[in-house]
């Protein structure tokens, strides 16, 4: 028999070499609020996975899309996808190829990529895996604003290099209900006027932002890894985007 809940389960997605772990702190806080959520690990960034630098976006998806079937067997309900930075391409590919099973996608730092999109077009085919780089490397691609010493030694304790095939592969979507998903952008990194105008203009990163027709823009200031930064108001953020109605 199936029971029907208040509201779906929040299902929490981190980027490039993270896993589930990444989450702990959003997670303490989002039950305090009892708020049902859980954090998954993408296939291809489980460290004890032998086969692991063999996986696809194809597997991560699946992955992804298999969490939410289990989920409304007991909820029956669409999902509501917390999806950080590098998440964004499995998280397109969900959405491209059953968007009815998403009530809300909750983009932190991300948001969805274009069709065709890849994210290391230059990565030899002969490279398996992609480690985390030096810091000092990170820095330019990335904020790591709001990190402690303390925090930048668990990230490269627990990192797992990027499978190869994820990173080379062509994000191929075709189903433009996909932009139907109700969306919220939560902007950490770069402010929200700039990511908006950056969309408008078409800028390949947000070229898809401004094809997207429900749309809800907040400003969280800080670095690209707002879970360790600021945990507790990036809780208070999902909780508000997945309470909306609208």
């Amino acid at each position: 028999m199936t029971t029907t809940t208040s509201s779906p389960t929040i299902i929490l997605i981190a980027g490039h070499w993270l896993g589930a772990w990444s989450w702990d702190e959003v997670l303490e806080h989002l039950k305090t609020d009892h708020s049902r959520a859980i954090a998954i690990t993408l296939p291809g960034l489980d460290g004890d996975d032998p086969e692991r630098a063999a996986k696809t976006l194809d597997d991560q998806a699946a992955a992804i899309l298999d969490v939410i079937a289990r989920l409304r067997e007991s909820e029956d309900q669409p999902a509501i996808i917390v999806a950080h930075s590098g998440a964004n391409a499995p998280v397109s590919l969900v959405l491209d190829r059953h968007p009815e099973l998403v009530h809300r996608v909750v983009w932190v730092d991300s948001g969805p990529v274009a069709p065709g999109s890849v994210y290391a077009p230059d990565l030899p085919k002969g490279v398996e895996e992609l480690p985390l780089p030096p810091f000092d490397v990170l820095a330019q691609q990335a904020s790591l604003e709001g990190l402690s010493p303390e925090v930048l030694e668990r990230f490269r304790a627990r990192a797992v290099p990027e499978p190869g095939p994820v990173l080379r592969q062509p994000v191929e979507l075709t189903n433009d209900a996909r932009r139907t998903a109700r969306t919220t952008l939560v902007c950490c990194s770069i402010p929200s006027a700039q990511m908006l105008e950056l969309a408008r203009a078409g800028h390949a990163m947000f070229a898809e932002v401004a094809k997207l027709e429900h749309l809800d823009v907040i400003d969280l200031p800080t670095g690209h890894w707002p879970m360790w930064s600021r945990p507790a108001d990036l809780a208070k953020v999902i909780l508000s985007a997945a309470s909306r109605t609208d």
